[in-house]
């Protein structure tokens, strides 16, 4: 079973050469724009193995140097796989650590005997597993009172400096462009301090550490401390580090992002996986440092940006602005300014459809989607029990009114999104009417007082009772339900799979499991659909879009080779945070002001999720605002291209099964 497929989904196929150029000259020409010296991969996986081979090196070097090598060691996720492969290379007896001596960079405070502990979850996974003597093992002690704090950390600070100095830093790039608990507003002289840790922070160490309540202190060494190092090396995965990457490399040194600082060290290194990489520019916008291998996504993208730069639509292009941004290769390319606007903006004409099922008796040699079979079995896999219409229910309505058999399948109970209030509004309700409806008995009042005892001690943290999770549950289905009739889909293909991974009662999910994949496995062998629509919101805030996908993927791909499954295309669809670039959308179906009504009725229907609903981050708007501006966006975009003004438009990428 593969459960992590979301991870190597790669809309576009960048060529090597621009993230591991060959030869310096090369290098200096794709790089010009970045102030830290940054080593691409295509995998975590890659990175880790050269980052592992890098740090043993330079350990080896250092204690033939000096007899000994000073390491001040993070331990964020992102390390983890790097100390797996520093580990692995220890049993093979390629690296050696008795002449090692480690510094933690950070410890939470205050620190209890049952508390997390960055120095605990260090020894965890690298230490323990190692020939590093105790003796040559620091951590900040967190667990002395506040007063003594300064005085801790000026110790700290000395006993680093009588071993020497600190020869290699190793940690990666935190939320906000954080080092070690170095958060936005640090300044580059800070030193070894208690510091406050950011929301975004909080969040990551609760996921990381499986804890309910993560601290909101910690001692640190400060961004000084961290820099004296006479090398740093820092790593980052994944796409929802590509903004701060792009920010950390090649944006200024601001106290904004912390990481930026690196960029005034002469020996500062930064390794990144493709997927973090994807906003620098010799990644995003590879004319601008090198010539280029054109494909038909990389025109797209170059045109559109073209096209924001000048202020004109696709068509009113002209072979001077082409020159004078650098573009003259299209040019030389396809003949003239002409030629390649004309193919462009046919190629993004064709990607807009009223007909996201396809339009039967229709030629759909430049459609989207295929005109046949006629009507589809479709499957719209929602995360949550809203993100159906919240991301795709002008669509879902669309799909249903043009008389496919749509099938929507809601793959966790979301009762962790139920406030309180909402949930106790029912129980009032039910205790109101118990007489009239003839549930006035003992089963059902122990039950309600049980209820209302356990909400009046309720603390912060706390997890719900069975009974509670499983009220807070009925209300959402009760609720999809609502929006499903509304929207039209049949009652009998409402599906509630509640994946088991979901159901812990916490905001920590646990790990996607065979169980999981094999509930949604079931629902697609019974449909044999046509269509699936699926999240594709692989920079979710909060996981579970991500792990709902993963699960989808898991089952296509244990049936991509079953012959009904070759007649099935996926389509990923993108939720409240985000849309898709417009280089990558394959499939843009309009909505009308009409049906963006429609759409934001439906998602009204979840009322449980208006106000109340958790989740909602920094940006207050709720999600039918969410969903109208970013669709409304979308559709302003394509105008601003020259194509046909719409009210709102819902986008959508192919998904292929990766194949071996």
């Amino acid at each position: 079973m593969k459960t992590n497929l979301s991870s190597q989904i790669k809309l576009d196929r960048i060529p090597k050469r621009y993230y591991a150029p060959v030869g310096e000259i090369e290098l200096a020409t794709l790089t010009r724009e970045e102030k830290i010296y940054t080593k691409i991969f295509e995998s975590a996986v890659e990175s880790s193995v050269y980052l592992a081979d890098d740090i043993a090196t330079f350990i080896d070097k250092t204690v033939a140097r000096k007899g000994k090598c000073v390491l001040a060691l993070g331990v964020g996720p992102s390390t983890h796989p790097v100390y797996a492969q520093l580990i692995d290379l220890h049993k093979r007896g390629r690296a050696r650590f008795e002449n090692v001596i480690v510094f933690n960079v950070s410890e939470f405070y205050p620190q209890t005997e049952d508390g997390i502990s960055t120095i605990k979850r260090l020894h965890e996974v690298f230490l323990d597993k190692v020939n590093i003597a105790p003796e040559n093992i620091h951590s900040i002690d967190a667990s002395i009172d506040k007063e003594d704090v300064y005085h801790q950390c000026r110790e700290y600070e000395a006993l680093i400096e009588s071993c020497g100095g600190i020869d290699l830093t190793f940690c990666e790039i935190g939320a906000e462009g954080s080092l070690a608990f170095n958060g936005p507003g640090s300044q580059s002289s800070s030193a070894c301090r208690l510091v406050l840790i950011d929301n975004e922070t909080r969040h990551r160490i609760a996921d990381d550490y499986k804890c309910e309540n993560a601290p909101t202190t910690a001692i640190t060494l400060g961004i000084n401390n961290l820099l004296s190092a006479r090398r740093v090396v820092c790593m980052a995965w994944g796409e929802n580090s590509s903004r701060l990457v792009k920010k950390t490399v090649e944006g200024d040194t601001t106290t904004t992002i912390p990481a930026s600082f690196l960029q005034n060290h002469s020996h500062a290194k930064l390794v990144l996986d493709l997927a973090a990489a994807e906003q620098l520019t010799r990644i995003s916008h590879p004319w601008k440092v090198t010539t280029c291998e054109w494909n038909d996504k990389l025109t797209r993208r170059a045109i559109v940006w073209l096209c924001k730069k000048t202020g004109k639509p696709i068509l009113k292009l002209t072979d001077k602005d082409y020159n004078d941004w650098g573009l003259g290769e299209l040019l030389a390319l396809y003949g003239s300014a002409y030629n390649v606007n004309i193919k462009i903006f046919n190629d993004l004409q064709h990607t807009i459809t009223g007909w996201p099922g396809g339009k039967p008796n229709a030629d759909d040699t430049y459609r989207p989607e295929r005109a046949y079979p006629y009507p589809k079995r479709v499957i719209v896999f929602s995360p949550h029990p809203d993100d159906d219409v919240i991301s795709m229910g002008g669509t879902l309505k669309r799909l249903v009114d043009q008389k496919h058999d749509v099938h929507v399948a809601y793959e966790t109970s979301g009762n962790i999104a139920v406030g309180d209030e909402d949930m106790y509004r029912y129980v009032m309700l039910m205790d109101y009417i118990k007489g009239d409806f003839g549930f006035d008995n003992d089963t059902y009042n122990t039950k309600s007082r049980e209820i209302a005892d356990f909400i009046a001690q309720k603390q912060a943290g706390d997890v719900d009772s069975a009974d509670i999770r499983e009220l807070k549950t009925k209300i959402r289905q009760c609720e999809a339900r609502i929006a499903c009739n509304y929207v039209g889909v049949k009652p009998e293909n409402v599906h509630f799979l509640r994946l088991p991974f979901y159901e812990t009662g916490t905001i920590k999910k646990g790990d996607l499991s065979e169980k999981d994949v094999n509930i949604v496995r079931e629902l697609i062998e019974s449909v044999k659909p046509h269509q699936i629509f699926v999240a594709g919101d692989l920079a979710d805030p909060h996981g579970t879009h991500r792990v709902c996908t993963d699960a989808v993927f898991a089952a296509i791909d244990e049936m991509k080779d079953e012959e009904w499954m070759k007649d099935c295309r996926i389509w990923m669809y993108r939720g409240a945070w985000a849309e898709w670039e417009i280089d990558h959308i394959e499939m843009a179906v309009p909505i009308s002001p009409e049906e963006l009504r429609s759409k934001r009725n439906s998602i009204l229907k979840h009322q449980s999720q208006m106000e109340n609903a958790p989740f909602l981050g920094d940006d207050d708007r709720l999600f039918w605002q969410r969903a109208e501006d970013r669709n409304r966006a979308t559709a302003q975009l394509y105008f601003s291209l020259g194509l046909a003004s719409y009210e709102a438009m819902e986008a959508f990428v192919e998904y292929h099964p990766i194949r071996e």
